[in-house]
């Protein structure tokens, strides 16, 4: 099994060194991907500012949907403040639009031109309106299946995101829904904000 990261826990030095772990053009984030050209003109590439499990404040960048940008801009720096940890924050071209190379490496990532796993059709994630943070640490659970394969659901273990968390409490305080809280299957990994 592939794993790309280290599953190091927050270290309780830190340092004013600030780690830049994606500083892509919008035109490189979303290459290598054919999509509606509609789609493209509502999205937008934003920084983000993330403790990561190195103890460091990391930037990190997402595609999103415009009418979001600005609160997944703010969900971050209230994750910093209560110094949620977060592994990496890289648009998920740079794993070639492979949602579960992404998941793998436990990134966190929003846009990605895909269907629904077994539908046809498109998710949230298709319109840059749906995030997944730290995806290795927080699966896809139904029944007996885990996805992506190898994860493991460890509720006290650090980045990992529960029914109390903070985190749960800061998205859906910005109308987010999260994936944790469905009857079939949880998806922990998951926030989708539904736009009206």
């Amino acid at each position: 099994m592939l794993l790309l990261f280290a599953a190091n826990l927050p270290q309780e030095k830190s340092s004013n060194e600030i780690v830049r772990d994606s500083s892509l053009t919008f035109d490189e984030a979303i290459k290598g991907l054919k999509f509606p050209e509609q789609i493209r003109k509502q999205l937008k590439l934003i920084d983000v500012k993330y403790l990561g499990f190195d103890g460091k404040i990391h930037i990190g960048q997402l595609v999103v949907n415009k009418k979001v940008a600005h609160d997944l801009v703010t969900i971050f720096d209230e994750l910093l403040k209560i110094k949620f940890p977060i592994h990496s924050v890289i648009p998920i071209s740079q794993f070639d639009w492979d949602d579960e190379k992404s998941m793998l490496a436990n990134n966190t990532s929003c846009f990605n031109y895909r269907v629904i796993k077994g539908t046809n059709r498109l998710s949230n994630h298709a319109f840059g309106l749906a995030i997944d943070i730290n995806p290795f640490f927080n699966p896809y659970v139904k029944a007996n299946s885990v996805e992506p394969e190898g994860a493991e659901y460890i509720p006290s273990r650090p980045g990992t995101i529960t029914k109390d968390s903070e985190v749960v409490k800061i998205f859906i305080s910005k109308g987010w829904k999260w994936g944790g809280n469905w009857g079939k299957g949880k998806d922990y990994q998951h926030f989708e904000k539904i736009l009206k």
